[in-house]
């Protein structure tokens, strides 16, 4: 009998009414010969309540506490699923990441998975039992409560797909699949039907809320079909795969726009070896996450400018780092850009079509929107534009590439 993993995330568990919803979604899949595993998130703002009650009672609360607090979240959720399936008149169990033996690395708030003892689950499923597992969590080898940090359900989710050996991971959320671009930013993007792995990691990557980057990934290293649906309807939704058949002509399959960009730039810099790692080694020891990272030899070869960007909630700790850099070296000196953001086409179709950088920027130029900075790889391209020009910067490159439905 196929196994089959739903994943539910906190807006489709975030009542009664619709905890039921999710409920008969599992008993209909049950019915249709499946074994299923559920896996929930917290009800609704759940998570950031309980956040909000810490902070509360401290200003600093330790990780481990922190894990301990959150992990409750999902612990209640389960249990009224459970509830929910045993009204019906189904046989249903709850169980935390502990219980099934979801083992994690100790990296409090931000836990890796590091294997799943899947017997306690196959055991629950041969027992004709719809098992519902708490999403987010883990234990780590001392037994200490672990969370996953963001995305966390998704991952659970994807995880246990590819441990059972699942046909499939449904993804339940608020929106139909996956699109072309945010609808609520691009009121005519289109729900697209298929895409890549390689695609969808990039549009996570970039921007695109409807899964984590560390969900995707784990999809494509174990090759497990993910299919992203809505909650509140019967439409097919979006099918994440390996191969996406018969849409060689696709170029571009969706544009992305992250918000909230900083550039830090260092000129002046001597042309030396290791003058990168007076940089990159503070900003690596800070947790910073660095991006776009540019390097040019001034005429002559004597000197470098380098530059990256960052997200606009570092900008402040980047900036002081790159402060403390100039002053070891005449004549060098540091400019900082606020109010930045990244634009990003992204289409497996590249590979083998010319001309789509052509196609961004000269759609950029006719709606006079100047480009901060490009960067490329094998599947996007993405270009930095002012914060002010950013949303009519999508709409531009998203209907120049024909994505609009």
């Amino acid at each position: 009998m196929p196994i089959l993993v739903q994943k539910f995330g906190g807006t489709s568990v975030a009542d009664a009414y619709r905890i039921h919803l999710a409920a008969r979604r599992a008993v209909r899949a049950l019915l249709d010969g499946n074994q299923v595993v559920m896996v929930v998130s917290a009800m609704g703002h759940t998570t950031d309540h309980l956040v909000g009650l810490a902070r509360q009672v401290t200003r600093r609360p330790s990780k481990r506490e922190m894990d301990m607090l959150l992990a409750t979240g999902e612990q209640v959720s389960i249990a009224l699923v459970a509830m929910a399936i045993h009204e019906a008149g189904y046989d249903a169990i709850s169980l935390t990441g502990a219980q099934i033996g979801l083992l994690t690395d100790s990296r409090h708030t931000e836990a890796h998975i590091q294997t799943i003892n899947t017997e306690r689950i196959r055991r629950q499923l041969d027992q004709g039992r719809i098992v519902i597992v708490a999403g987010f969590q883990g234990v780590d080898p001392d037994f200490n409560i672990t969370t996953l940090g963001r995305g966390g359900s998704d991952t659970t989710a994807v995880a246990l797909a590819a441990a059972l050996g699942a046909a499939a991971c449904e993804i339940y959320t608020d929106v139909p699949g996956v699109y072309s671009a945010d609808p609520r930013t691009v009121p005519r993007a289109r729900k697209l039907d298929q895409i890549g792995y390689d695609e969808m990691l990039e549009l996570a990557a970039l921007g695109a809320g409807v899964m984590h980057p560390r969900s995707i990934e784990l999809g494509m290293n174990f090759s497990v079909p993910i299919h992203v649906r809505s909650s509140f309807s019967e439409e097919p939704g979006t099918m994440i795969m390996s191969e996406t058949r018969g849409l060689e002509e696709i170029v571009v399959r969706g544009c992305t726009l992250k918000p909230d960009i900083g550039r830090v730039t260092l000129i002046g810099l001597p042309n030396e070896p290791g003058i990168e790692n007076t940089l990159f080694e503070p900003l690596a020891r800070r947790h910073i996450i660095v991006d776009d990272i540019i390097q040019l030899v001034a005429p002559g070869g004597q000197t470098v400018s380098l530059s990256f960007t960052v997200s606009g909630s570092e900008l402040g700790e980047a900036q002081a780092l790159a402060e403390t850099i100039p002053g070891r070296y005449a004549g060098a000196h540091f400019e900082i850009q606020k109010d930045l953001a990244k634009l990003s086409a992204v289409g497996a179709g590249m590979r083998s079509h010319s001309g789509v950088a052509a196609t961004m920027f000269a759609a950029l130029a006719a709606e006079r929107i100047n480009i901060e900075n490009i960067s490329t790889s094998e599947i996007v391209i993405s270009v930095l534009v002012r914060a002010a020009d950013a949303e009519r910067a999508l709409l531009t490159v998203h209907r120049a590439f024909g994505l609009e439905a």
